[in-house]
């Protein structure tokens, strides 16, 4: 029996809820895939794509096709038996705490955990209809699942997930930078051990979509689960060791210019091709400069003398002029001091990129209606959130990003080759993140919009506490997180990499792998974890690895801290008030006759 009474309710959920997976992908979505953008592993169109597709899958292929009606169980839904539409009303009040909140967050650049978020905002609504003593604080049972449960997992994932992320991907960090980095001819020890670091994240990744993954089942025994996950660990690693050992050698060592990505499929075979011609007039390199634009101390006091000798402040396009007329930018000052001493022969080493504008200039003086303008406004909707450099804004100063330059001279460059071969390992682990993070947090909005469309359509409570998720509504979830992430990913985006502090592949590729680790880990011994937290953590624990805790940007910790701190308030506040107001507000025509 539908609910037709309700249709207004049911209308603005269905707004509300899509606001939610808007802020899931422009808030969410768009911090795990910082460090990979601002690393240069991938350019930000390259990581909306990627991205995109995998959220997608993960979201509508595997998400849960039964979402907890309220995904953090704190609430007891049988106390709604009685009045489903208030539970109703309750989740409806749940989203537009959670959305409006995530919304303001994004704008702001804050990277949020959306799971807490909606957890606030049940906890708000729970409160004003059952009162405290309705809600679970802490987790039924003893031990971990004390702290898995109720509102204390909120508290201990302030602690949890970013130390524990930070510990690992500064151990992998290390391990990376004294095994290859800082070695003689990093390059070639490098190509020495890749097949070792793609075989253990081929294991980390499997045992994320295992364990983690989203409704579908993994039909194995558990004592042979461990057997699979190295198996294909191994079989991943010996693949890499044929395919792509060859062409990295060939490319990166030799310095084939000639060589394509489809040679990869060649394997071994690769390397009889002939010998290498000569480069032609002004071919660039094989490989870029992942420091690019980011001065040593020395660039950077150069820099600034030659501001001030030219008597004022000027912009940062007239500082980038300026200083390549007086050799500050130039291929000489460019090339800081690395590690290692393989040649960077065939590295690009050029004046920071200028990146072409998808949308480009405004027509002017015409008509709204012309078939120019129409055109200009089409490719602003569409590309107008990816149509931003957000690597060199990062350089850029702010009340929260302080003196962005002066943290980027406390960090240690390394070689641009042996930085390439991370760059492969880090946009794999980060594609695995996604389709799992689409898999499971979508659910933190479909799993509230779904309760309140089977109530609205049925009249009746999800049985045991759950309700089926029609495809459409997984579809529904799957395009908001897409549509959030192209139009304001960029906002929170730039705000972290190298604002955090800064990022090069192998440092980006520790952040990816460690904050993988550390969802695994959480996951097998049930410790609440979120996401947004591990990322943050694990770029604080690699920054860390300089040997300089300037290399940091504790303003922006602090500030990324008291967002993680009001989250859970603010939207309790606003469901809360919400729900509060509506239940308890007089009615139109209820005086006596």
């Amino acid at each position: 029996m539908t609910l037709h009474q309700y249709d207004y309710i049911f209308a603005i959920g269905t707004i509300f809820a899509f606001l939610d997976a808007w802020n899931i992908g422009a808030n969410d979505v768009a911090n795990s895939w910082a460090n990979a953008v601002a690393s240069r592993s991938v350019s930000y169109i390259q990581a909306m794509l990627i991205a995109s597709v995998m959220e997608f899958t993960g979201a509508t292929a595997v998400g849960a096709r039964v979402a907890d009606t309220i995904r953090t169980k704190i609430v007891d839904t049988t106390l709604y038996r009685d009045d489903p539409a208030i539970l109703m009303l309750g989740m409806c009040c749940a989203v537009i705490g959670s959305s409006c909140f995530l919304t303001m967050a994004t704008k702001l650049g804050l990277p949020i955990s959306t799971t807490h978020s909606i957890l606030g905002g049940v906890l708000g609504m729970g409160v004003a209809t059952v009162g405290a003593g309705g809600v679970l604080w802490v987790g039924k049972g003893s031990g971990t699942d004390k702290i898995t449960g109720g509102v204390v997992q909120v508290f201990l994932g302030w602690i949890i997930s970013p130390i524990l992320a930070g510990v690992i991907a500064a151990a992998l960090f290390l391990l990376s930078k004294y095994a290859v980095l800082v070695r003689k001819n990093p390059a070639l020890r490098g190509l020495t051990l890749v097949p070792v670091f793609f075989s253990v994240t081929a294991m980390l990744i499997t045992m994320l979509l295992v364990w983690k993954g989203g409704s579908y089942k993994v039909n194995l025994p558990d004592e042979a689960i461990p057997g699979v996950i190295v198996g294909v660990g191994i079989a991943f690693g010996i693949l890499t060791a044929i395919f792509l050992v060859p062409w990295l050698y060939r490319y990166i060592v030799l310095g084939d210019w000639q060589l394509r990505w489809y040679h990869m499929f060649q394997g071994p075979l690769v390397l009889r091709r002939g010998e290498i011609p000569p480069t032609p007039a002004g071919f660039k390199g094989l490989v870029r400069d992942f420091y690019e634009g980011r001065l040593t101390k020395e660039q950077l006091d150069a820099k600034r003398t030659a501001e001030v000798a030219s008597g004022g402040s000027p912009g940062q396009d007239d500082l980038i002029t300026n200083s390549a007329e007086k050799g500050i930018f130039s291929s000489e000052a460019q090339s800081a001091p690395i590690k290692g001493d393989s040649s960077d022969a065939g590295v690009v080493v050029d004046e920071p990129a200028q990146i072409k504008s998808l949308v480009g200039p405004k027509p002017e003086g015409l008509p709204w209606h012309h078939k120019s303008m129409l055109w200009w406004y089409f490719k602003f909707a569409l590309f107008h959130g990816v149509d931003k450099d957000v690597v060199n804004s990062q350089n850029e100063k702010s009340a929260l990003g302080g003196d962005v330059e002066e943290m980027h001279t406390r960090a240690e460059r390394y070689d641009n080759k042996a930085e390439f071969l991370f760059t492969f390992m880090q946009v794999s682990t980060n594609a695995a993140m996604a389709f799992t993070h689409g898999a499971n947090d979508v659910s933190n909005c479909i799993g509230p919009y779904s309760a309140i469309y089977q109530i609205w359509k049925e009249g009746r409570l999800p049985a045991d506490g759950k309700s089926p998720v029609p495809l459409w509504i997984l579809f529904f979830g799957g395009v908001g997180i897409i549509v959030g992430l192209w139009t304001y990913g960029y906002n929170v985006m730039r705000n972290l990499g190298n604002r955090l502090t800064l990022q090069s592949p192998s440092r980006g590729f520790s952040v990816s792998l460690g904050s993988v680790a550390t969802v695994i880990l959480a996951t097998r011994l049930k410790l609440p974890v979120s996401t947004t937290q591990c990322i943050t953590g694990a770029t604080v624990g690699v920054g860390l690895c300089n040997g300089e805790w300037r290399a940091v940007n504790w303003r922006m910790v602090a500030w990324i801290y008291f967002g993680w701190f009001i989250t859970l308030p603010v939207t309790g506040i606003i469901s809360g008030c919400l729900m509060g107001i509506i239940i308890n507000a007089p009615r139109w025509g209820m005086g006596n006759a």
